[in-house]
């Protein structure tokens, strides 16, 4: 069996109808020129320098801006709500409140304590000092009086002595007097510092230990008491509301669910050899089957790790949604314009042509009328168009329709292709 070759069936018929062409056009006998032969009918258009971009289009799925799913810390019995579901409510607006008279109770208890304690510790910190420390004060003033007065005799009975008025025997029994006069000022001294040092101090504390226990069980049971106020932690809408006024909800569990919808986020996955171009900041757009128009937006999230499940990159998209048009779990086309190049040479896309070791090139018209095969390196794509990094210049004419198979120098006859006056326009 014979092998296939590219040029078996319709493509080689082409080339051989083609190759007729090209034949009869030159004549049979040779007399007439080649330069004036009619060539392949081609159509044409011209490279041009335009501003191009690299938008990444995929599918992504609507996220709200926020979404708060309020569950109490206690569980108690419903109350009241004080919202319905479609309300617009403000953060820290309350929405719910459950049965707290326990809890208030306890509260107010532990306010009382507290109050307690703290006049306590007033008493301890400013009040007279106590008794024990009032009496070393009194003891120290006396023995410091006694101590003033021997100190005097003593200077008495020096200079009497000096003069022969009293025994030596006298003035040493003063003398020892006075060092005992002195010893017990010394210790009642110590004594006041030891008890102001010690006792007072302690007293202290141990109010002070007493206020904070106080303060902390208040705390405590303040707390509990405004688990059972039930309040937005966002701006939003009341979007789900679980149970009914008289049900009881388990801590922890779900209550009530609110959204701000006033923004969302689309959130889509590309390959990474596409996210390496997209940065924060990159204009964006949405577009949601049923809705007229595009919503503009801009990349807020490029995930700087692989999906480990898709090994694509997860990026955020965010658009405004005054109107709520856009509802979160939507499915919405995104299209990133990644990159701009504002003065590329671009060409139809339908022109280049990729051979089978990958290689890219076009087919151009010289001013001979014919045909040549011009390697390229494209660039970025868009719609219809791609842009030629090197290989080509503006101007060029480029084969849009014709090129297949076309051998290099033919003969054509250049037409210009359908648009080809604006292409890239």
């Amino acid at each position: 069996m014979t092998p296939r070759t590219p040029f078996d069936g319709p493509l080689k018929f082409a080339m051989a109808a083609t190759f007729l062409t090209v034949l009869l056009g030159c004549g049979g006998s040779g007399s007439k020129s080649n330069s004036t032969a009619p060539g392949v009918a081609v159509e044409t258009a011209p490279a041009r320098i335009e501003p191009i971009a690299n938008v990444i289009r995929t599918q992504g799925v609507l996220y709200p801006l926020q979404q708060a799913s309020i569950s109490p810390k206690i569980t108690a019995p419903v109350e009241r709500f004080y919202a319905q579901r479609g309300d617009r409510v403000h953060r820290g607006q309350l929405l719910a409140v459950l049965e707290n008279r326990d809890l208030a109770a306890a509260a107010a208890a532990a306010q009382g304590s507290y109050d307690q304690a703290r006049a306590n510790y007033g008493s301890a910190t400013s009040s007279t000092l106590p008794e024990e420390i009032q009496t070393a004060h009194l003891n120290l003033e006396n023995t410091k009086s006694n101590l003033n007065a021997e100190q005097q005799l003593y200077r008495s009975e020096q200079q009497l002595y000096k003069q022969g008025a009293i025994a030596r025997k006298q003035l040493d029994a003063t003398q020892v007097a006075l060092t005992a006069a002195r010893s017990a000022y010394d210790t009642a001294q110590k004594h006041l510092k030891n008890l102001q040092s010690t006792g007072e101090s302690q007293q202290r504390a141990a109010a002070k230990g007493q206020l904070e226990a106080a303060h902390g069980q208040y705390l405590g049971a303040a707390a509990k008491l405004s688990y059972t106020e039930i309040r937005s932690p966002i701006d939003g809408v009341l979007a789900d509301r679980a149970v009914y006024p008289g049900d009881i909800t388990p801590a922890g569990t779900p209550l009530l669910i609110v959204v701000n919808t006033s923004k969302v986020i689309a959130r889509v996955h590309v390959p990474e050899s596409q996210a390496v171009q997209v940065k924060v900041g990159d204009a964006a757009t949405l577009a949601v089957a049923g809705l007229p128009g595009k919503f503009p937006a801009k990349v807020t999230v490029v995930s700087p790790a692989l999906d480990p499940n898709s090994t694509t990159v997860e990026i955020w998209v965010e658009a405004n949604n005054p109107k709520a048009s856009l509802k979160p779990g939507g499915t919405v086309t995104v299209s990133i314009t990644a990159q701009t190049i504002p003065n590329a040479v671009v060409i139809p896309a339908a022109a280049v042509l990729t051979g089978a070791d990958g290689k890219t090139s076009v087919m151009i018209v010289g001013p001979d009328s014919r045909a040549y095969s011009q390697s390229v390196k494209t660039g970025i794509e868009q719609g219809a168009l791609v842009q030629i990094v090197s290989g080509l210049h503006a101007g060029e004419q480029v084969i849009v329709s014709g090129e297949y198979g076309l051998p290099d120098k033919t003969r054509v006859k250049a037409s210009p292709a359908a648009g080809a006056e604006s292409a890239g326009a």
